[in-house]
């Protein structure tokens, strides 16, 4: 018997998802290995940014009331007292009408308020120089405590570890970061029609590209996974191979076995597990089978065996839940707008998720259809960095209109989509 499926809008599968995501661990890794990770502290300013007074320029340190009615025809004259580079302090208390030459980055000398730039200056003797132009004070000069005070919350929990995060907690002597613990992904490729690679095509077989193109996904966030290989439409053998997957991993992605055939097993597989199933259909194209459940706090996805179907299903749904496990807080895809170079006039009685190439063009951002656009497609996947979304209920989209698109490949999300 067939069973009735009931789908649910996009949005919801989402907070379904999101409602059972269980408590993040956590672990302190050296700096050196933090990129790419979730930071599970507030990071606070250990101490001001910078912590002393220093010049922004390359030139000379003076007191600026010094330097009053300079100009053109009036020059004013210093006379050079020391000389100091970055990571020294000068031991002279600069006085009338001197100066100490003083390095980019270098602490600013105890009475001096202003910084003269080399070519601001021109050299009047071997330690003399004068200036055309009156300098006010704190000119070319960075403040203690500029950039950040003592004590300040700069970046929140959930935050995505980026080369500019880096910086900063390097900056503050974070030699240890604390950040979550990554899942460990189990992948299981169903369905006796599979070939791996290196096989030769057969009639009615084709080769298993979903479980490769996985993999690569969760490379590309940089998460740990294990395959267990293909697994023929045999329900005992199914089961026991899941059974096995969840024991050693945090999490389980299948592909194909979700639709309503005859061998299409997962809906059984999770019956024998007493999963929570939090929905097996949802108000989307490609992808409308896509299925998870929740058994002892481990989601189980099945998705699409249609690679175009499984690809969306992991970076709609697999995606945000992996990112928010760790604690981000910003766990989707970047979300946009773009004009549409193509007619897309197929009526969309579900959302439509359609593979694209986008790019920003003389004229601002556009974006087209990656090419053919059914769910077992394959091209449209390589050819594509994002994917259009159009709203369910509408009739199509000609060329010229704006449209709403989710970028593939970025380092950091969105808080919340616009669906």
């Amino acid at each position: 018997m067939i069973e009735k499926r009931k789908p649910i809008p996009v949005t919801e599968a989402i907070a379904r998802l999101m409602n059972h995501i269980p408590s993040v661990k956590t672990e302190s890794v050296p700096l050196q290995q933090a990129y790419g990770r979730i930071l599970a502290e507030n990071i606070i300013a250990r101490h001001d940014i910078p912590h002393f007074n220093r010049s922004a320029y390359d030139g000379f340190a003076i007191r600026s009331q010094d330097s009053e009615g300079a100009s053109g025809e009036s020059r004013v004259t210093f006379r050079v007292v020391d000389h100091i580079g970055a990571g020294h302090v000068s031991k002279v208390v600069v006085g009338e009408h001197e100066a100490v030459r003083i390095m980019t980055g270098a602490a600013l000398p105890e009475g001096a308020d202003a910084v003269v730039m080399f070519e601001q200056a021109r050299a009047e003797g071997e330690d003399s120089f004068s200036i055309r132009k009156p300098f006010k004070p704190g000119e070319n000069i960075s403040y203690q405590g500029e950039d950040a005070k003592v004590g300040t919350e700069l970046i929140k929990a959930g935050g995505f570890i980026h080369p500019g995060t880096i910086a900063l907690l390097a900056t503050l002597g974070y030699a240890q970061v604390k950040v979550a613990k990554k899942p460990i992904v189990g992948i299981i490729a169903t369905g006796t029609e599979l070939l791996d690679v290196n096989d030769e095509l057969q009639p009615g077989k084709i080769r298993n590209s979903n479980g490769y193109m996985i993999e690569a996904q969760l490379q590309r966030m940089g998460i740990e996974f294990r395959s267990y290989g293909m697994q023929s439409d045999d329900l005992d053998q199914c089961y026991e191979t899941v059974v096995r997957a969840l024991s050693e991993t945090d999490c389980l992605i299948t592909t194909g076995g979700v639709s309503v055939g005859d061998f299409d097993f997962a809906p059984a597989v999770y019956k024998r597990l007493n999963a929570d199933v939090l929905f097996n259909k949802i108000l989307m194209r490609p992808g409308s089978v896509t299925t998870a459940a929740v058994s002892n706090h481990q989601y189980l996805f099945g998705l699409s065996g249609n690679p175009s179907a499984c690809f969306s299903g992991f970076e709609l749904l697999v995606r945000p839940v992996l990112l928010k496990m760790m604690g981000c807080n910003k766990p989707y895809l970047q979300q946009t707008k773009a004009i549409l170079t193509e007619d897309f006039l197929k009526p969309n009685p579900f959302t439509r998720f359609i593979r694209a190439s986008y790019e920003f063009g003389v004229n601002g951002p556009i974006v087209k259809p990656a090419g053919f656009n059914k769910s077992n497609a394959v091209t449209s996947i390589a050819n594509g960095n994002a994917i259009i979304v159009l709203p369910s209920g509408t009739r199509g989209y000609e060329a010229g209109t704006e449209v709403d698109v989710l970028l593939l490949g970025t380092e950091e999300g969105v808080a919340e989509w616009n669906l």
